[in-house]
């Protein structure tokens, strides 16, 4: 650990999660955007289902640690919703399952403390031509109708336990060309896709009645007092504050 403690906010999920931190990733933006304000922490796993996420909740998320969150995004769906194999193997969880695991997360994470905040992110949708091109596979694995499903579920539960959620599946759609832009493999996404999250996360983050607001406009830098060690202003008769840099345009996320 090493101080001073910032708040901390957690990216829990599977392989949308894990790569987002990849260049231009949605986690990347948020920890350029947060830099000197929060510590983005990564708990992705490429892979993962509602299944194996409860299995580790504890293990993740101690409820006797030191320190606990202030922020918590939560992603799982789009590997639950992948149909079904005949052997009972695979990443595929049947809804009301997923409905019931998503539950289990969102009454762990709540248990933490009264102060954490959440917002889960629903299955986005998925470009099936990508994923598969010309292949002659019938009922492919892995669909856009049923990653509707699946992200309305999400939603539903989300409004029914009181928590702040994002419908990736319809917030990617708005975009007339989301299949050509937003994939970089029909599922993953690319930085056109990312702006889309980070934008909506940040949208929630601006508009909730949280206490104190954890929207990146709205937090201090740390130390970002003047200092006579600043670099030299171009008047070379005093210093410039460069607390505030991100080297980042921002604008679109302000």
């Amino acid at each position: 650990m090493v101080g001073p403690i910032r708040p901390q906010f957690v990216l829990f999920g599977s392989s949308i999660v894990q790569l987002s931190f990849l260049k231009e990733g949605w986690g990347a933006i948020l920890s350029h955007l947060y830099s000197r304000k929060a510590d983005i922490v990564l708990r992705g796993y490429s892979g993962w289902n509602t299944r194996r996420a409860v299995q580790v909740l504890d293990t993740i998320f101690p409820k006797n640690a030191t320190e606990q969150p202030s922020l918590i995004i939560v992603y799982f769906g789009g590997n639950d919703s992948i149909l079904s194999h005949p052997s009972g193997l695979g990443q595929h969880v049947p809804l009301e399952e997923y409905i019931e695991n998503m539950k289990k997360i969102a009454n762990h994470l709540k248990s933490l403390s009264k102060k954490i905040r959440l917002i889960f992110l629903s299955a986005p949708p998925v470009n099936e031509a990508q994923i598969y091109g010309n292949s002659c596979i019938q009922t492919p694995p892995r669909n856009n109708e049923s990653c509707r499903i699946y992200s309305e579920a999400c939603m539903e539960l989300c409004r029914e336990m009181n928590i702040k959620a994002i419908d990736l599946w319809s917030a990617l759609q708005k975009r007339n060309d989301w299949r050509d832009v937003c994939f970089t493999d029909g599922i993953h996404l690319t930085s056109e896709g990312s702006k889309i999250v980070v934008k909506e996360i940040l949208n929630v983050l601006k508009e909730a009645d949280w206490e104190p607001c954890l929207h990146w406009k709205s937090l201090p830098n740390e130390f970002g007092e003047d200092s006579p060690y600043d670099p030299l202003g171009p008047d070379e008769k005093s210093t410039l504050n460069v607390s505030s840099l991100t080297f980042l345009e921002t604008a679109e996320y302000e």
